[in-house]
């Protein structure tokens, strides 16, 4: 009986998993190999290299007019792609059109803000508030928490 190999998306799927990446970041490259593979008129990425990838991510910049950090977030994918998947080097770095940083300063609250907007929250939320806020966990890995994940017994 010979088994047929699986299908693309199935082996970047089992690749993410194996090196242990997050849900998200599966459902994200997966998507972007997907729309870099529809881009090309469904060719084989194995057939593609570095101009098939910058003509991918200069559309991403020009046309579709993309963040930069959606544009390395695609990039990203498609190296992933080819490094982990397809065990394929590239004939060189890819050398795109990128998209325009934006010029903008991050909020930053004061703790007496931050204690006033925890103070408005009550119950579950409020504690995952604190809990993010404290240790600087990611919303997903707070959302995945256990009670045996804390340890009660430092009050600090």
């Amino acid at each position: 009986m010979n088994k047929c190999p699986k299908k693309l998306l199935d082996q970047v799927r089992d690749t993410i998993r194996l090196k242990h990446y997050s849900i998200r970041t599966e459902e994200t490259y997966v998507a972007w190999i997907k729309r870099y593979i529809l881009f090309h008129d469904k060719q084989h990425p194995k057939d593609m290299d570095v101009p098939e990838i910058e003509a991918f991510l200069t559309h991403l910049a020009v046309e579709q007019r993309v963040a930069a950090s959606t544009q390395n977030q695609a990039l990203n994918a498609l190296l992933f792609l080819y490094r982990e998947v397809l065990k394929k080097d590239l004939e060189r770095p890819v050398d795109a059109l990128r998209a325009k940083r934006p010029k903008r300063v991050p909020t930053v609250l004061s703790k007496e803000e931050v204690r006033r907007v925890i103070g408005y929250l009550s119950g579950t939320h409020q504690l995952m508030a604190k809990l993010l806020y404290g240790s600087g966990l990611r919303l997903m890995e707070c959302v995945r928490l256990r009670v045996k994940d804390l340890d009660f017994s430092r009050r600090g």
